[in-house]
């Protein structure tokens, strides 16, 4: 699975972005997706994760209630929506999958797909 991410870029405190990972190879039908994150100088950290048919969905505490992970297995493409930006909330994000898991531990385990990182930057 080649995983290709988009969508970040500069956005003021208090603003949006929907960053996009697309899939191409093979089908995402069957993959748990998540997001993660990684701010300069900090280790990657978990973001979001969504089960296969989209049922699922877990977030990192500081995302709840600010982002929405989302997917279309028919365009073979995942979505995070990111609300009310913080600064905090600057880094590389990058998407990931894995088949042989459940959305609720992806953020315990590391992925066996990952996209290249899209930069989201948030200006205080």
């Amino acid at each position: 699975v080649q995983l290709q991410a988009s969508g970040g870029g500069l956005v003021q405190a208090g603003g949006s972005l929907r960053l996009s990972c697309a899939a191409s190879g093979r089908t995402l039908s069957g993959y748990v997706m998540g997001w993660f994150r990684q701010a300069p100088g900090k280790e990657r950290e978990f973001v979001a994760a969504i089960s296969w048919s989209g049922g699922g969905t877990y977030y990192e505490d500081s995302a709840k209630g600010r982002f929405t992970i989302s997917r279309d297995n028919a365009k073979n493409t995942v979505y995070l929506q990111m609300n009310s930006l913080k600064s905090e909330d600057t880094a590389a994000y990058y998407c990931a999958a894995d088949r042989f898991t459940a959305a609720q531990v992806m953020g315990r385990i590391r992925p066996s797909y990952w996209g290249q990182g899209t930069l989201v930057t948030v200006s205080s």
